[in-house]
């Protein structure tokens, strides 16, 4: 369907890889594609589970900052946003395979899964505040659902990296695999969601997840409106250019 994704499938599960190696960074055109791929995957009766995985090394390092260094700014949010907040309105189960890290942006897509599946190198951050800016792409509604606010508070503030132990331990995971085996462990855990009854299978998601993506826009639109001053500020400038430079930031609160 796009150069970005890749979408296969064996039996009733479909395997969609991201294909931005090798940090696979989001940007509109492949978050298009990706919500893309997943409604035509809703509409196929065949498809009764979604592998959702990455080539290359991360899993999805986050949205792409390029156009901060060209002086573009971060003209492409909302529209990005607008495409990620089609993927929670999405009805098959969904098990994230994530063998890399998955930092900012791709930490939240992740947490658009029902599942995850883990390996010893996966590595998994929320680091905005540490940019300079408030966390966006719903993460500040989907992460402490899931792992709730006193967690999600110090993984937020610090933005510190946490391993698949770590989020195993934590509630962020649901398996880990050895590296070589995360996709194919992600397949299997597919594979057994399909063979339960389809119909039953996605009703009840769409029980267990009544109002989800009502309630992640509006987290999302108060993240917009907060980013929006965020990115104006010296703060987030001196965030992108010390995370580029691999030093800690100087922040003075401008």
């Amino acid at each position: 369907m796009s150069s970005s994704v890749q979408v296969s499938a064996e039996g009733h599960v479909a395997t969609v890889l991201l294909c931005r190696a090798p940090h696979n960074f989001i940007d509109l055109a492949c978050m298009t594609a990706l919500a893309d791929a997943l409604e035509v995957l809703d509409a196929d009766e065949n498809c009764r589970a979604v592998v959702l995985g990455a080539q290359g090394k991360s899993f999805c390092a986050g949205a792409d900052f390029s156009a901060v260094y060209a002086g573009a700014g971060m003209a492409d949010t909302p529209a990005l946003y607008g495409q990620g907040m089609r993927l929670f309105r999405t009805r098959k189960p969904i098990v994230a395979a994530l063998h890399g890290p998955a930092i900012g942006a791709g930490a939240g897509l992740a947490l658009v899964a029902d599942f995850r599946i883990v390996c010893p190198a996966s590595r998994f951050s929320v680091p905005f505040n540490r940019l300079g800016f408030h966390p966006g792409f719903g993460t500040s509604f989907t992460l402490p659902r899931l792992v709730g606010p006193q967690v999600a508070a110090r993984l937020f503030f610090t933005g510190e990296r946490i391993g698949g132990d770590r989020m195993l331990a934590l509630g962020l995971a649901d398996e880990l695999a050895p590296y070589e085996a995360v996709l194919l462990r992600a397949q299997v855990f597919a594979q057994e969601i399909a063979r339960s009854a389809p119909l039953a299978v996605q009703s009840t998601r769409a029980t267990l997840r009544l109002g989800l993506a009502e309630a992640v826009q509006v987290a999302n639109a108060r993240e917009w409106e907060i980013q929006q001053r965020e990115f104006a500020s010296q703060d987030f400038l001196e965030g992108v250019a010390a995370a580029a430079a691999r030093r800690l930031p100087v922040f003075t609160g401008r």
